[in-house]
């Protein structure tokens, strides 16, 4: 096998767990982090890049290097994002701003600039989370991660309503899972990485259907 994947927020969670298990299946991975580092591999199989999602150059000089090493990618897997108010009763205007600039404006463009570099049969994974479900929500808090989640779930379906040859896309909700994105979740989750990485291969290299939003904890597809 001679498959390349992109993971971006590939430097720990969800991300890093990803790129391990991805090179164990032969891919050659490219992870992305804010440094551009990366922990450390043995493996030639990880390739690590620097991008900080909401600096439109930095997004410009990765779609550059892969032009300028005439990269082919198999799997876009938009994982990096963040979520400074979640669990907060109301919006708060910088971490409203910072959560958008990462979640939804830069992934989207990011992805813009990186679509003519996926293979013809290619697939777009955007990481999101049932939270961003309009149809599934009962609560009022984390408004900003909520409703960046929802806008790209909204990119999504629009990337699958784009004729691009036979390039598969789907959102994914990667259950709640112990990562560092806040205290409560880096304490009750009842997910590894691990697990959630799992779930999320195993969809990925299936026979799915585009335009799916998909719950890897429940192995079922979510409302939008």
């Amino acid at each position: 096998m001679n498959k390349t994947v992109l993971i971006t927020g590939a430097s720990r969670g969800i991300g890093l767990a990803l790129a391990k298990q991805f090179i164990d299946k032969g891919f050659t991975v490219i992870g992305t982090s804010r440094t551009g580092v990366l922990p450390n591999s043995t493996t030639n199989k990880l390739i690590a890049q620097k991008l900080n999602l909401p600096e439109r150059q930095s997004r410009v000089e990765l779609a550059k290097w892969l032009t300028e090493k005439d990269i082919k990618i198999d799997i876009l897997i938009n994982n990096a994002g963040i979520g400074p108010d979640l669990g907060a009763d109301k919006p708060e205007e910088e971490s409203y701003k910072n959560t958008f600039e990462v979640n939804t404006t830069g992934t989207v463009f990011f992805t813009e600039l990186i679509l003519p570099h996926i293979k013809k049969e290619g697939k777009v994974i955007n990481i999101s989370s049932k939270m961003g479900s309009i149809e599934s929500c009962g609560t009022t808090d984390s408004v900003a991660y909520r409703m960046s989640k929802a806008a790209l779930n909204m990119y999504t379906k629009i990337l699958t309503n784009r004729p691009r040859d036979t390039q598969e896309v789907a959102a994914i909700h990667p259950g709640w899972v112990r990562t560092t994105i806040s205290e409560s979740t880096s304490k009750n989750a009842p997910l590894s990485a691990e697990q959630s990485a799992r779930g999320i291969i195993d969809f990925v290299m299936g026979d799915f259907k585009t335009g799916t939003f998909w719950n890897v904890e429940a192995k079922e597809e979510i409302g939008w």
